[in-house]
Parts: C-alpha cells; structure tokens; sequence
C-alpha cells in the first residue's frame, strides 16, 4: 500500500450487501486509529420481533478474551434471596395496586348474638347458728319443712331471688338476672336475718355458677354433631332431647337442641360464657340444617 493510499479514508462495505473479508476482520481486531465505526443499518419496524419474543442470544453473549488474557476471578456469590424476599432480610408482601381484604371472622360477635344471663347461683357465709324454725315464724315469705328439705326458703320481690338459709350460717342465693343483682340479693336476705335478732354477717360471698342462653337463628343436625364430636358430647334423644356438649376449654356444659336454642351452664364469670359460645358457634353452623 502506498504513502497516497494511507491518506485516503479507508470504507468498509455493508455486511448487508457480501460477507467481510479477511482484511475486514484484521481492522476490526487491531482497532487502527483513524478508522471510523462502522454503523450498522437499524432494520425496519416491520422486523422487530414482537415485544414479549425473548431477545436474541447472540446480544448478551459474552464476549471470548484475548489470548493470553487471563479474567479476574469472581467473587463469591451470596446467596439470592428467596422470591418475594428483599435483601434486608424483609418479606414485604404488599401489593399497592390492589391490597388484601381481610377475611370476616364467623363468630357469633360478627353475627349480633350474645348469649344473656338467665340465673345466678351465688353463696355466702352469715358467721353464726341459726334457728330455722323460729325464722320460718317470723319472717314473711319464708317456708320451713324439715321433713322435705333441711333448710328454710325465702323470698323477695326486687330482686326477683330465693335464698335457701341453712342451720349452719350458710346461704344460697339463686335467681338474679346479674351479679350485682345476686350480691344485692344476698345482702337484702342477712338484713332480714339480723332484724330478726341474729348476729349475721356478709362473709364469703362467691358466684358457683352462671347459667345463660341463645338462640341461634337455625336448626341443628344434632345426630351428625354427636358423630363428629363424639368424645365431648352425648345425645339420647329418648331419654333428653338435647344434645349435652362438655366442652374442656372453658370448663362449661352446653345443652343443644335442634330449635337452635342452647343453653350454658358451669360459668363461674360471664366472660366463660361468651367465650364457650363463641367456640361452639361454627361448630353448629356446620352442622346447620339446609331443609
């Protein structure tokens, strides 16, 4: 090649047109200054592939080193993390777009029913002998047969209770719609027990047991409810029409019957009671029958 030819610019011809040529590769190899990029012509709209085609393989392909060119050594990889992790160690799942409703528990909250209070029984302890003869003659409302029942029974109007005063000071209070009722109750009967002349006391008062009620709006298949349930319930429907449910936890006894009535009884506090309920409540509802 002469002195007049390295000045002239050096045009390489389209690949499009005929295949490089040996010299052609040698240019592109050695990089010689002065030789200007070689563009390649973009092709057309009507050829680009579809945008969800994969691209190409040759595009990231990796390009094979020089000879004798040794590549650095890769550091260690940490491992990735798991799908819907961050790298902080975060599992953020929002979704901004659209989040999550959360599910409506079933309970028998969600659904308005409250199982209400129908008896309190509650006990106290008066701290002296009594005579129950002489208080059945005294007192009003009051009733004394030692041959049927060794205790004498009294009764008030407000609150709507009967008590049962035992010779040993202590008492029985049963009736009350609350507990403030049945210590209210309870009260009312010591007074009239020390108007009568007897040193009585207000020791120890204490609620034994909490009986309540429901009703849950749909009728029961109690022979499906004692299968499943067999180790905590008992149904002789010749003997009780009701299906007797011991639950563990709370310690409370559930009477089932097929109306869709159930009563609670073996509460010591009302919280037991809406507890067991709340429990038992999509138990029945499975059991629901659908004609």
């Amino acid at each position: 090649m002469s002195r007049n030819d390295r000045s002239m610019p050096f045009t390489l011809p389209s690949p499009l047109h005929e295949p490089p040529t040996p010299m052609t590769q040698f240019m592109e190899q050695q990089n010689v200054p002065g030789t200007p990029n070689i563009q390649t012509p973009q092709p057309s709209s009507s050829l680009m592939p579809p945008p969800s085609a994969p691209p190409p393989s040759h595009i990231f392909a990796t390009p094979s080193p020089a000879p004798g060119h040794q590549p650095p050594a890769a550091p260690l990889a940490s491992p990735s993390p798991l799908a819907g992790q961050s790298s902080s160690g975060a599992n953020p799942y929002t979704n901004p777009v659209s989040p999550r409703t959360p599910l409506s528990a079933s309970t028998a909250e969600s659904m308005g029913i409250i199982p209400q209070l129908q008896n309190i029984v509650s006990t106290v302890t008066l701290g002296c002998k009594l005579d129950l003869k002489d208080i059945a003659l005294r007192a009003r409302n009051a009733e004394y047969n030692p041959k049927r029942f060794a205790a004498v029974i009294m009764r008030i109007r407000d609150p709507r209770t009967t008590a049962l005063v035992f010779s040993s000071g202590k008492m029985v209070c049963t009736g009350a719609k609350s507990e403030d009722f049945s210590r209210l109750a309870a009260r009312k009967y010591a007074r009239i027990i020390q108007k009568l002349g007897f040193p009585a006391k207000f020791l120890e008062f204490k609620i034994q047991n909490m009986v309540g009620s429901c009703d849950v709006k749909f009728p029961i298949r109690l022979e499906g409810l004692v299968v499943a349930h067999s180790q905590f319930s008992s149904y002789e429907p010749e003997l009780f029409p009701g299906l007797i449910y011991r639950m563990v936890r709370p310690r409370i006894v559930l009477l089932i019957f097929v109306s869709g009535k159930v009563v609670l009884t073996g509460a010591k506090e009302r919280s037991q009671i809406i507890e067991a309920f709340n429990n038992i409540y999509p138990i029945l509802k499975n059991f629901k029958k659908t004609t």
